[in-house]
């Protein structure tokens, strides 16, 4: 069994981009919209799909969500990013904050002696360990 990911945001080419350098990916497989936005960019990393990045263009869903946000719901999922070293840690730590909010800087649990909780800039919430 595998699980499948895909973040739904807006401005899927800048995103591509910033995850690719922030987790040290690739991009895999893709499709495009007319626009130059991806409909479908799989994200790799060691030739292994990790996630997915489609343009988000469902208004629904954003106020859908927006309602959530205001009835103080909490967030159901993070998406978790697991590294080798420290080093890669603190890099993608480092790109994730970047105009985004962090909720757990990077520090110690009883799992983990580095990790840190951030919703980054495009609205998704990622724990990053080793």
């Amino acid at each position: 069994m595998t699980l499948g990911a895909t973040l739904y945001i807006k401005n899927t080419k800048e995103a591509v981009l910033f995850y690719q350098e922030a987790f040290g990916m690739t991009l895999g497989y893709y499709e495009k919209f007319s626009d130059g936005t991806y409909m479908h960019a799989e994200l790799q990393k060691d030739g292994i799909t990790i996630f997915a990045v489609s343009e988000h263009n469902n208004e629904k869903l954003v106020a859908d969500l927006h309602m959530q946000v205001t009835k103080k719901i909490s967030p159901t999922v993070s998406l978790g990013i697991g590294f080798a070293t420290e080093d890669e840690v603190k890099k993608a730590y480092d790109f994730l904050m970047k105009e985004g909010t962090v909720y757990r800087e990077i520090g110690e649990l009883p799992w983990s002696k580095c990790s840190a909780d951030v919703l980054d800039k495009f609205g998704v919430y990622w724990y990053v360990y080793m």
